[in-house]
This record gives C-alpha cells, structure tokens and sequence, in this order.
C-alpha cells in the first residue's frame, strides 16, 4: 500500500530568484522574481504541461504572495498571471503596488 502524497511544496529558492511548487518531489512549476528595495516583482509564473489543470499556479503564487506579505515587502505583479490573481483576491491589495515604467525599466535592466 502506497503512502498518500502530502500535497504540493512550494518554496522560495533565494539563489535563483524564484518560489518553486513541487509535487511529489518534482519541480511543476515557478513564480520567478527579483528584489527591489522593499518590493518584490513578480516577471514570470509558468507551470508544466503534466501538471495543467490542477490549481498548482493559483496556489504557488497564493503561498508566494503570503510569504512576500510574511517578510514585510510589498508586490509588483509584472506576470501577467500574478497580475490577475491579485485583482481577484483582495486579501492581497494592501501590499500591491503599480506596475509603473520605472519598474519596467529597472526589471529589463536586472534581467538583461
């Protein structure tokens, strides 16, 4: 008889810049960012085509955005995924700011 899964992970992986959601131990998705100052600016969310359909991009950035609130900083959704998600859950309104064209500028520069 198999041991029942635990259920999606999702950890901040510091190093490179990102909250990673895995499943069973295999990495299924990611929401990359980079730091500026007292926010975090969220550029990319992706999830793999074997794991579609399962809600694992709706709770990696859920997880992602209570630990950017946990650590006192404040979100920049440039991905268009996180974008939407933050309209639709105001529980996270109070720490987003603007995408604005200083952060674009800034963004591009960091990830040139």
């Amino acid at each position: 008889m198999s041991q029942p899964s635990a259920g999606p992970i999702v950890e901040r992986v510091d190093a490179r810049h990102r909250y990673e959601i895995l499943v069973d131990g295999e990495r299924a998705g990611l929401t990359a960012y980079r730091d500026r100052g007292a926010q975090r600016v969220f550029h990319h969310t992706e999830v793999g085509d074997a794991f579609a359909g399962q809600g694992l991009a709706a709770l990696l950035v859920q997880r992602a955005l209570t630990d950017v609130r946990d650590s006192g900083k404040r979100v920049v959704p440039v991905c268009p995924y996180v974008a939407k998600f933050v309209e639709k859950h105001d529980e996270f309104a109070d720490i987003t700011d603007p995408v604005t064209p200083d952060v674009l500028r800034w963004l591009e520069a960091e990830l040139d």
